[in-house]
């Protein structure tokens, strides 16, 4: 297809058309009104007219009689102008005027009335206004006004019109062309780039021109949405790395035990202890797992229906009272301070799962070196959000590592030698997305204090 067919049959094109076409019929109609409306003030002005000038006529004839009206009916017939003149006597016959006949169609009781004439010594025919006025006697006077002039400026109303349509066909062509081709340049500018994704470019994203027309707002929405889709494949590739990096340790580990299990020759003890070992190591694959399948339901967001009204105090309280016994013997002190009537829209178990694995997370690194650790839990309201607060007095996270820590599979140099698998913080931020929040690290001065915001339930 060439690029004018191309350009023809887009909608941008036939859009504009139709909508120059839609002006033309709107102009042809006001052009219609306007030459209606002069036309009944060119009748009106000649009626009036007329009825001027039989008066004075009659005038002249009350004055002066039948000889006088003849004389200025004679003067006025050989006046140049379009003014129709005629004197005929009780039979009818033509006495003077430039009329040569009283035309049918007129009569006393007729008024103004519209007639075709037909001029003495042989001028043509015409069309005519004129009114029949009685005389004493059978006489009968006409007077008119030949309508060539209005014939006239209705010619010149319907060239205009005609003109006027030419014109707004041309500019609704020219005007259809332009829009048709700007829009197509944008449109095959975005083609370029969505071809170019679909060879795999993720980087790619559509051209937003800064104009913030209806094509910019789908631009941005759809760059947002493949930035979101990047995200999600980076992460993907990045699982797959790292799933194949970090699980090859147990793995490893689960053959080696199997293998050492082989090599003992009838000792129960020996295979039990071995058993042992692999479920425990099968049961650390089972939770890595889960917690991926639960990271993804998350971010698919495959969860948000079954969001429900509940109480986060009772979460806090619950998952803090699970952990307490493990605080103890550790050596922490875990303290809860949760304003009361704090309501949200969300999931139960995944709230608490993510509280959980904060917690979790500053039991494994937030020793600090005083004598005895704290571990703060506080949940609040503020503004229109409600805000969990997971505080330590551990060695904290450096400041370019915050963003880092929330991919999976990520640990610090620091917690490599601690047992883990560095999904904690990662489900933590997909629940935080899945209800409409984020979670986000700062630090405690001294120790790491981990903030999960979500939105705050309605009254």
């Amino acid at each position: 297809m060439t690029a004018l067919g191309k350009t023809l049959r887009s909608t941008a094109f036939r859009l504009t058309f139709a909508i120059f076409g839609f002006g033309a019929i709107g102009a042809a109609v006001v052009l219609g009104l306007v030459a209606v409306q002069v036309i009944k003030l060119v009748d009106e002005e000649t009626r009036a007219a007329i009825a001027s000038e039989a008066e004075l006529l009659l005038e002249q004839y009350d004055s002066g009689g039948l000889r006088r009206l003849g004389l200025v009916l004679a003067a006025r017939s050989r006046a140049p102008g379009g003014s129709l003149y005629l004197l005929t006597d009780a039979i009818g016959e033509p006495l003077v005027g430039n009329v040569s006949q009283l035309p049918p169609s007129l009569t006393l009781a007729s008024g103004f009335g519209e007639t075709r004439y037909q001029g003495v010594a042989g001028a043509k025919m015409g069309r005519a206004l004129a009114r029949v006025y009685a005389l004493p006697n059978g006489f009968r006077l006409l007077v008119g006004h030949d309508l060539g002039d209005r014939g006239r400026i209705g010619a010149v109303m319907v060239r205009t019109l005609s003109f006027s349509l030419v014109l707004f066909a041309g500019l609704a062509a020219l005007g259809a062309l332009f829009v048709a081709r700007r829009v197509l340049r944008r449109i095959d500018a975005m083609n370029v780039s969505a071809k170019a994704l679909m060879a795999g470019d993720m980087t790619e994203r559509l051209p937003v021109s800064g104009s913030g027309d209806e094509l910019d707002r789908l631009a941005v929405g759809l760059n947002q949405m493949l930035a979101r889709i990047g995200e999600l494949m980076s992460g993907l590739r990045e699982v797959s790395d790292n799933i194949a990096h970090d699980l090859r340790t147990p793995l490893t580990r689960l053959r080696n035990h199997a293998e050492e299990a082989l090599r003992v020759d009838g000792d129960k003890d020996a295979y039990r202890t071995a058993l042992l070992r692999t479920i425990e190591e099968s049961d650390g694959l089972i939770r890595v797992f889960d917690a991926l399948l639960m990271i993804a339901r998350a971010e698919a967001g495959a969860d948000r229906s079954g969001l429900a009204r509940l109480d986060l105090g009772e979460v806090v309280a619950g998952v803090a009272e699970l952990y307490e016994p493990l605080a103890e013997e550790r050596g922490f002190a875990l303290t809860v301070d949760c304003e009361p009537g704090l309501a949200l829209e969300g999931r139960r178990e995944l709230i608490g799962q993510a509280l959980a694995n904060l917690i979790d997370n500053a039991l494994k690194y937030g020793a600090g070196a005083m004598d005895r650790n704290e571990i703060a839990v506080a949940a609040r309201r503020e503004g229109g959000d409600v805000v969990i607060e997971v505080a330590d007095r551990g060695p904290g996270v450096a400041a370019q590592d915050r963003e880092r820590v929330f991919d999976r599979f990520v640990r610090l140099e620091s917690a490599r030698s601690r047992p883990g698998s560095g999904l904690g913080l990662s489900l933590a931020a997909a629940v935080a997305r899945l209800h409409g929040g984020a979670v986000r690290l700062e630090d405690n001065a001294p120790g790491l204090k981990v903030r999960l915001t979500l939105p705050a339930a309605p009254p």
